[in-house]
């Protein structure tokens, strides 16, 4: 892929953000799934970094190195003819220049980042030391040419027991992230909370991502509560998965 391809395809994933409210991205984890969503009609993908693992009988949180996810998502990129966002968990203990160098290497216009550090132990980064990787991501990607989509996740909410008590924190985090440069903000773990999702939306000017499960949520539920960008995680993978197992079952032998 030329660099002017690359170029092109990052602006086409910043129109679409901005064209579409909420902006879906089927989360995809080989060529066949993502030949797939291009050919159900969607304009951009992202590659999730548990569902690539689960293909490639990896662990997920960084069971694999940062070459390896390259090679594996080189090929997804190449097969389709449209933008690709790449999970990259909290950057494989890289900085954020080579993560955002062999990110565009491949051909990925977007990414997705993490503050549950996996190669340190699984801490969580700090508010400062969080939006100081994403702006470090903004600033490689700007001194690349390329307009990288950067999507800031925290994990606040799903460390915690009540995610309720650790709002503030969370809001004062994602606030933290678009100010670093995020382009939009990902705080996993509330997608069944209209509470929850409401005050987050309310409290940024980015869009706010949210997992979805492509059977049991409703998208009009996410637009109305301000939901700007929807990917889907594992949820994709193992909907698939519960289909394929009801499929196959009348034809497993019978056990004793």
């Amino acid at each position: 892929m030329t660099f002017h391809t690359t170029v092109e395809r990052a602006q086409r994933l910043r129109q679409l953000h901005a064209q579409h409210k909420p902006l879906v991205l089927p989360t995809v984890w080989d060529v066949w799934s993502a030949r797939t969503a291009v050919a159900a009609g969607f304009p951009a993908l992202t590659i999730g970094s548990h569902p690539l693992a689960d293909s490639r009988g990896a662990d997920d949180h960084e069971g694999q190195t940062f070459e390896e996810v390259l090679a594996a998502v080189r090929p997804i990129i190449a097969t389709v003819d449209l933008p690709v966002s790449v999970d990259l968990e909290a950057g494989y203990g890289l900085k954020p220049a080579d993560l955002v160098a062999g990110l565009i290497e491949v051909g990925g216009v977007g990414l997705n980042i993490e503050d549950t550090v996996h190669s340190d132990s699984g801490r969580v980064r700090s508010t400062q030391e969080h939006a100081s990787y994403v702006a470090g991501l903004r600033t490689a990607a700007d001194d690349a040419g390329v307009p990288v989509w950067v999507n800031g996740r925290t994990d606040l909410f799903v460390h915690a027991q009540d995610a309720s008590d650790v709002l503030d924190e969370a809001i004062e985090r994602l606030r933290a992230l678009e100010k670093a440069g995020a382009d939009s903000v990902y705080p996993v773990g509330i997608q069944d909370d209209d509470d929850l999702l409401a005050a987050v939306t309310g409290a940024v000017t980015v869009p706010v991502n949210s997992t979805a499960h492509p059977v049991r949520h409703d998208l009009e539920r996410f637009r109305r509560l301000g939901v700007g960008r929807i990917t889907s995680g594992p949820l994709l993978q193992l909907a698939m998965a519960d289909t394929m197992k009801d499929m196959l079952k009348p034809w497993a032998p019978l056990t004793s």
